[in-house]
């Protein structure tokens, strides 16, 4: 057994990966994390799947650089996808990163939060109300994906007979973000930026005629900036909804699919958290570290540093990979065990320090309030069929889940 990790380890090419890997990362994940926790990769970039050496790279933001313009520019080139993942707030660096995290914040207050409450009930009921009707239903289709793209459409106040193409735009917004990317994923990716950012102009045209309550809405909150006269720029306000939606989208679709599938094969703990639904804050916290919606992060090291003895020059590209450093035997008592009441649960599926996800509070009521109420309606709830993975390493999440109610 051992040598067989030596060899997942020594053969790990994250530009060249396997079937099996896409349906199953997690043993060559803590191959690396025994064999290579520094794993240079062939294309010079290195791999870190440690817990300790991603919190060190999250913190030290000196060295560890967030920026993706040199990183970008070969991938994608001067097109519109450059233009908005070398815009987007994830991928800067303060100054810039601290001015437009601090609006964002701004409009995704506790408070702010708290309000969506009875709206996101509603829409989780009418959702519940409908999959009733039917013996078979689609947990990512029907349940899964319906939310977020609300939530966020809510967010921004896209009108509900205008919110039909935004679940499109993101998966190949985001799509675009894999290790390697064919020509038509590019195409499709640089498609969906133009067609997302045609269609916020004249969102923002009419809100800017028309202003919403700053309170609810976002993009009205954006629009108008802070009191001391901080605002975005035109460009830096249209790629940062593009932002708010993808950020939101496909990692809240992800973890209420995999915590339900999770729950499936783990149906122990799936009746532990029907006969406690009070558990269920645990629970999400453990549906992200077990099956981390975004397994991947980058940094591009700007000043010489170590990690793990190892000298990484300046120049060098690091990828986080935040679904290994989540089954971290280190930090994790059982890390390949599921348990809905492990605490303390210190995961990373969030990422940590200056760039912790700005959207985590609501990600973790929408997962509180879909799950407990699915499974309050379908406690009997079953897979029909092999799920289908959707076929990416940095967003980990399922395509299609054929279920029944079996009530």
């Amino acid at each position: 057994m051992n040598g067989h990790a030596r060899e997942l380890a020594d053969g790990f090419d994250l530009e060249k990966l396997t079937p099996e890997f896409y349906a199953d990362p997690y043993p060559t994940y803590r191959a690396l994390r025994e064999h290579a926790p520094v794993k240079r990769l062939p294309n010079g970039c290195y791999f870190l799947t440690r817990y300790d050496d991603l919190i060190a790279a999250y913190k030290n933001t000196k060295a560890f650089s967030s920026d993706k313009k040199k990183e970008f520019l070969p991938k994608y080139g001067n097109s519109l996808l450059y233009e908005h993942h070398t815009t987007s707030l994830v991928f800067n660096d303060p100054p810039a990163h601290t001015r437009v995290r601090r609006l964002i914040m701004g409009a995704l207050s506790p408070r702010a939060i708290a309000g969506m409450e009875p709206d996101l009930i509603a829409l989780v009921d009418s959702l519940l109300d409908r999959i009733e009707t039917r013996d078979r239903f689609e947990l990512i289709e029907d349940f899964a994906s319906a939310i977020p793209v609300e939530v966020i459409g809510n967010l921004l106040d896209v009108p509900h007979d205008e919110r039909e193409p935004l679940r499109d735009w993101s998966l190949a917004i985001l799509g675009a973000l894999e290790p390697v990317i064919a020509k038509d994923a590019f195409d499709r990716g640089n498609d969906a930026v133009k067609d997302f950012l045609a269609y916020l102009e004249t969102l923002v045209e009419r809100r800017r005629a028309k202003p919403g309550n700053p309170e609810r809405d976002v993009l009205t909150r954006l629009i108008q900036g802070e009191e001391n006269g901080e605002r975005l720029t035109a460009k830096e306000l249209l790629h940062n909804c593009i932002f708010l939606l993808n950020a939101g989208h496909e990692t809240t679709t992800n973890l209420i699919g995999n915590g339900l599938v999770t729950l499936s094969r783990y149906p122990e703990e799936k009746q532990r958290l029907i006969a406690q639904p009070e558990l269920i804050k645990t629970a999400v916290e453990e549906m992200l570290r077990y099956e981390s919606s975004n397994q991947l992060g980058n940094r591009m090291i700007v000043e010489e540093t170590e990690l793990g003895g190892i000298k990484l020059p300046a120049g060098t590209l690091v990828t986080l990979c935040i679904g290994a450093a989540n089954r971290d035997p280190g930090q994790f008592p059982n890390p390949e065990g599921f348990d809905v009441a492990r605490t303390p649960n210190r995961h990373l599926a969030f990422g940590t320090g200056a760039h912790q996800c700005a959207g985590m509070a609501l990600a973790r009521l929408e997962g509180a309030i879909a799950i407990s109420r699915f499974l309050q309606r379908f406690p009997n709830y079953l897979l029909d069929g092999e799920p289908v993975r959707g076929g990416r390493v940095r967003f980990r999440g399922f395509l299609s889940v054929p279920c029944s109610i079996n009530a």
